[in-house]
């Protein structure tokens, strides 16, 4: 467990995120991290949920449409 102290930023809050924890989110400095609903509260991840849903439909897409793709190519 980690444990993050929250300091003022401006008008805002911010979390200050060891090392440790970036190298192993694989983010730096001017990264974006998404903050988003997990069933125990909230999760911090690099990960972007819309990107994700957009590659589950472009996947549908070019599996549907192989034919198509081949021969655009």
């Amino acid at each position: 467990m980690i444990q993050l102290k929250l300091t003022k930023i401006g008008n805002s809050v911010g979390a200050i995120l060891p090392k440790e924890a970036l190298a192993r989110m694989h983010v730096d400095v001017g990264d974006t991290v998404y903050l988003t609903d997990a069933p125990d509260g909230y999760r911090v991840t690099p990960y972007d949920p819309t990107f994700a849903q957009q590659m589950d439909v472009a996947e549908g897409v070019m599996k549907k449409r192989r034919a198509v793709l081949r021969e655009l190519a």
